[in-house]
């Protein structure tokens, strides 16, 4: 589909000046529970938070080192979570802008963190282990190792229940209950031959759909009630990779998601509908690829890292009336989910 300037509401740059200017990059960023404010750290450790609906920012942070992953929706709606370079976590309260609570234990870095929906507790992934913290006390409740021979690729709440899910790098996928970490449940292991190892992760707003890729151009979609792989998904040929996956939130289907964003190797974010199969839209090109994104809970807005170190700010709502115009079609399997 055709790009229109209106589907990018801001374009920002850091940019240091004299002499030698050079652009400070930013590498992560995460939205707030309103959707409303953005949280964005850089290369050089400094987080920032962007008000959308005020139309301004702040310098919340200035750590020293590079964050690895950000989390705001937190019970105390003014702290966030960052994990930095050397391995820690740190919360931070983005109007006193004092440390709140510094927490060790990882001894590799930080890919993911995720907040139960109360905003009491989190998850944090590394390759090696997964910790659940309290957020109300900071104190390490449970460590999840795993054998060496097996890591870890994210550990996270599903969304509106008390339920853990683990995937590993063999593919396997655990829930576990939240309160005394028994396992519900396995995924049985994907179809025979299947070449997909899953990499990323996403999952409906009603906790009912998860889907998977990796180093491949095929989604697999799994219904959670039955436990079965209910699609695949085959991509454009373009697509040998995906890097990040993130549903599309819509505050009129109930939580039942049907637009999945899916970022891949060729650094654009194209956007599916999971039921019809068709491509949407996309953004991102060839000359201005991007390199991370995050899709406000409200929907509104796509905050995506681009390849150049920027940040664009998309509108969900020019991009999406664009979809009638063009629509292409991508080759699915499909079981009905009960």
């Amino acid at each position: 589909p055709a790009r229109r300037a209106g589907e990018i509401l801001v374009n920002i740059t850091h940019s240091t000046t004299g002499y030698h200017s050079k652009t400070i990059r930013f590498l992560n960023v995460a939205f707030d529970s309103s959707g409303d404010s953005l949280l964005a750290g850089d290369h050089q450790g400094n987080i920032y938070v962007f008000d959308l609906n005020g139309n301004r920012f702040n310098l919340v942070q200035r750590t020293t080192q590079a964050c690895t992953a950000l989390a705001f929706n937190l019970r105390r709606k003014t702290e966030f979570l960052v994990a930095l370079a050397d391995n820690s976590i740190k919360c931070f309260d983005t109007e006193t802008k004092e440390l709140v609570s510094w927490m060790r234990g990882h001894e590799s870095s930080v890919s993911s963190i995720s907040v139960h929906g109360s905003g009491r507790y989190a998850i944090t992934t590394s390759p090696d282990t997964a910790q659940l913290w309290d957020l109300d006390t900071f104190q390490r409740k449970r460590k999840l190792n795993v054998r060496h021979s097996v890591g870890i690729q994210k550990v996270f709440f599903l969304p509106l229940s008390n339920t853990i899910l683990s995937c590993f790098k063999d593919n396997s996928v655990f829930a576990w209950e939240f309160d005394t970490l028994q396992c519900k449940y396995q995924l049985p292991t994907p179809v025979e031959g299947s070449l997909l190892l899953y990499k990323v992760f996403a999952v409906t707003r009603d906790g009912r759909i998860f889907v998977a890729g990796g180093k491949s151009n095929h989604l697999h979609l799994w219904c959670l009630e039955s436990k079965q792989l209910v699609r695949i998904i085959q991509m454009p040929t373009k697509v040998r990779a995906v890097r990040h996956l993130e549903f599309l939130p819509d505050s009129f289907d109930g939580g039942s998601n049907q637009i999945l964003g899916v970022l891949s190797q060729d650094n654009i974010m194209r956007f599916i509908n999971i039921e019809t199969c068709k491509l949407l839209f996309d953004i991102g090109s060839y000359e201005e690829g991007i390199s991370a994104a995050a899709i406000s809970p409200n929907g509104r807005y796509i905050a995506a890292v681009m390849e150049n170190g920027s940040l664009n700010l998309y509108s969900v709502q020019a991009l999406t009336q664009e979809v009638n115009k063009v629509v292409f079609y991508l080759s699915y399997h499909s079981r009905k989910c009960h």
